[in-house]
């Protein structure tokens, strides 16, 4: 078999960056196969679909998983097998969001397996590759015969001082202060999720149709690269359609519509509620049963489950349309009921507990230091993270059993939208030393547990003595409409959400928005409806806000007793090295007298040396330590000094860590000092001066006597004169010395003097 000749097409970036594709050179016995380049970065997407259903197949079992090689940055994988091996958390979450966009596309009915696999070959180490994955996967489903109702592409929207820029690079999102990353198709924005420095609805909506605009242009592309590889792309699956029967439906429609009707009008809780749907199901099947026989219930069965279920959906959103009445008797615009409490578990930095309606977390917060911090190990480079939020849902919290796994996608999605919405208002790295993390249980859950967490985490910050400016509150919305009448639906319950046509989540502060995540099931929503959904949220943040300042409205002052303190000092990177010690001898011996833990880390001229410890005295020995090894002293400065040994002319003391000088026996004391034991001895604790530095030893110069009183009727002694000796014949080797050597007669040689000696 020859060389494959590959088809490519390709378009442009808003800032003018050529985006390729290609394919037909790699994975040809995939379904369809992509390499996108962009630069020196190429993302490689294929698609794979069985061409038959598995037999009772009864859901569309979709898996997108997207992972990137270590050798695209040139990088060996730091783990124990060297390979690459179960997706990292930014792996997992940019698999999400294709998933999000592409899911709703594949036709009603088609559930035969199917796998998207994307993977990143080659980075320039600044392109983000997950703004590429969607167009990556979208592009390998445009190249193949598998039905889909695309295509979509994905592109990320960041303002870059004041602009708005279209896939930017990783260096520059660092300055950015509002990131989306949006999925459409030509038509329909599908998917938008991202995070935001408290920007307003307006903003969101701008950078929402900025992106749509740049997505047209890639989806076009995609359908030019389709047509350029012909029957293959161009002609997809026959899908044959799912068997109907329309008298089962008439008849399943006729039994229990009505009474579908009445009990979404009876204002009911969850549980309530399911039992009373679950008896009319039940009278349903019985009635079938009774009119039509066994043999023929085992037939059709199927359909009355399937027909109940399209009747159940109708009926309520035509409740919710023609009332404006939602299931628990709310509202459109209305926010169950909410209480919180903090400071609910003793031992904890910090904990809260927040419900609203049926939905309650419990959120826990612990303080760390440096050594605390995730070590992130990705593909495109090891980093490290100080604020740490993880997700729990646990099976209890709607009344399941189910076994203890870890944590899932979801999961993983709630906690990063949570974590990004709180991250906005933390303090600065100079204001929190600490390593901060959070962990939300679901206690119960009836709709939007991943706001209860941000509410909930909110709350711990400022039981923790954390000093954010002000709550997050982040609330759930949904949307029902027929095409003519449509209801925005606040904070919404589990079962809006799976009847709904759109549901988003919005966190902000009351000033802006910090994080958002939409998806949108229907065609041709229009921005009008979106801005006042929006604008819908916001007030309904408003609301919690409020209720959350009923709580606690500012940080504690001070932390919990049994937090840990830490204090950050600044040093001149020169004495890092003396900090440390050899082989760390030095900062560890402190370590351990002190009952403290000390970092240090260089960043520019500087040391930045952390100090923490649950006892402030520790802390602040701690701190006189490091100081002490980092003073420079200064002529005039007074000191406590350890004597460390003696000598006939004086004693050494140490008078800070790792400085030491000579107290010279003419400085013990204002009388004569005859012996210097007779003053002080090894061990003794004395106050000295610092009052000379030898220019050309560098040798601390000390004096005792200078802190002491003088004697009564002490006389100071007049300095002495020194006498002239010669001027420059003395520098000569000349004068009154030659003399004295002429009148001695000839030096002795050595040997002579050692006799004499």
């Amino acid at each position: 078999m020859g060389k494959q000749i590959p088809t490519t097409t390709s378009f442009n970036l808003p800032d003018g960056r050529e985006v390729i594709l290609e394919t037909g050179k790699l994975a040809a016995q995939a379904d369809g196969s992509v390499v996108v380049k962009l630069g020196d970065t190429m993302l490689f997407a294929s698609v794979v679909s069985a061409t038959e259903m598995r037999e009772g197949q009864s859901f569309f079992p979709l898996s997108v998983d997207y992972q990137e090689k270590f050798a695209a940055v040139g990088r060996i994988p730091g783990n124990f097998f060297r390979r690459e091996a179960r997706l990292s958390e930014n792996e997992i979450l940019t698999s999400r969001i294709v998933d999000r966009v592409i899911r709703p596309l594949f036709p009603d009915g088609y559930m035969n397996d199917t796998q998207v696999i994307i993977n990143l070959l080659s980075s320039d180490g600044d392109t983000m590759p997950d703004a590429l994955a969607g167009l990556a996967a979208s592009a390998a489903l445009a190249v193949s015969d598998i039905p889909f109702a695309g295509p979509i592409s994905e592109v990320r929207v960041a303002r870059i001082d004041g602009e708005f820029v279209v896939n930017p690079g990783k260096t520059a999102i660092e300055n950015a202060d509002l990131n989306i990353i949006l999925g459409a198709t030509i038509e329909n924005v599908m998917m938008v999720e991202g995070d935001a420095k408290e920007c307003s609805e307006a903003d969101l909506i701008e950078a929402i149709r900025i992106g749509h605009e740049a997505v047209k242009v890639q989806c076009k592309a995609q359908l030019a690269l389709a047509e350029l590889v012909g029957e293959k792309a161009t002609v997809k699956r026959v899908i044959e359609p799912q068997p109907e029967d329309e008298d089962i439906k008439a008849a399943v429609e006729a039994l229990i519509k009505d009474k579908v009707t009445a009990i979404a009008k009876t204002p009911t809780e969850k549980h309530e509620r399911k039992e009373k749907f679950k008896a009319l199901k039940d009278e349903l099947k019985e009635a079938m049963l009774e009119k039509n026989g066994e043999e023929w219930m085992e037939e059709n069965g199927h359909f009355v489950s399937k027909y109940y279920n399209e009747v159940q959906k109708y009926a309520i959103r035509d409740v919710v349309l023609g009332e404006q009445t939602r299931l628990d008797g709310r509202k459109p615009e209305d926010i169950r009921h909410i209480w919180s409490e903090v400071d609910y578990l003793p031992s904890t930095h910090g904990s809260a507990v927040f419900t609203r309606g049926e939905t309650q977390a419990l959120a826990t917060l612990t303080l760390g230091t440096k050594t605390d911090e995730q070590m992130i190990d990705d593909a495109l480079g090891l980093h490290f993270n100080k604020f740490i939020l993880h997700y729990n849902f646990p099976a209890y919290s709607v009344g399941e059993v189910r076994p203890m796994r870890g944590p899932g996608r979801r999961e993983v999605g709630h906690a990063n939208l949570a974590n990004r919405s709180l991250r906005q208002i933390l303090p600065s790295e100079d204001d929190m030393p600490y390593t901060v993390r959070i962990v939300s249980d679901i206690l119960e859950s009836n709709g939007s547990s991943s706001m209860a967490t941000v509410c909930s985490g909110s709350l711990a910050l400022m039981d923790a003595g954390i000093n954010i400016r002000s709550h997050v509150s982040g609330i759930a919305m949904g949307l029902i409409t027929d095409g003519e009448r449509y209801a925005i639906l606040s904070d919404i319950l589990g079962d809006e959400d799976h009847l709904g046509d759109m549901d988003f989540k919005v966190t902000g502060t009351d000033r802006g928005i910090c994080a958002c995540q939409m998806d949108i099931k229907i065609d041709g929503l229009p921005y009008e409806i979106l801005e006042k959904a929006l604008e819908q949220a916001r007030q309904g943040r408003m609301h919690i806000l409020d209720k959350l300042n009923e709580t606690i409205d500012a940080p504690r002052e001070d932390l919990k007793p049994h937090a840990p303190r830490m204090e950050k000092l600044l040093i001149d990177k020169s004495f890092i090295g003396a900090v440390i010690g050899p082989g760390g001898k030095i900062i560890q011996e402190m370590q351990k007298e002190t009952n403290t833990i000390i970092n240090i880390e260089e960043i520019g001229d500087h040391g930045h040396v952390t100090i923490a410890s649950t006892d402030r005295e520790s802390l602040d020995l701690a701190i006189a330590k490091i100081k002490g090894i980092t003073q420079v002293p200064e002529v005039g400065d007074e000191y406590e000094a350890e004597v460390k040994s003696i000598k006939e002319f004086g004693a050494f003391v140490d008078f800070l860590p790792g400085k030491s000088g000579l107290v010279h026996i003419s400085e013990l004391a204002w009388e004569r000092v005859n012996r210097t034991e007779d003053v002080v001895n090894p061990g003794d604790i004395i106050k000295v001066k610092l009052i000379g530095l030898d220019p050309r030893s560098g040798k601390f110069r000390l004096s005792r006597k200078v802190l002491l009183p003088k004697p009564e009727g002490y006389v100071e002694r007049p300095p002495r004169e020194r006498r002239d000796r010669g001027g420059d014949d003395r520098r000569r080797g000349g004068g009154d010395r030659d003399r004295r050597d002429r009148d001695r007669g000839p030096r002795r040689d050595r040997g002579d003097r050692d006799k004499r000696w």
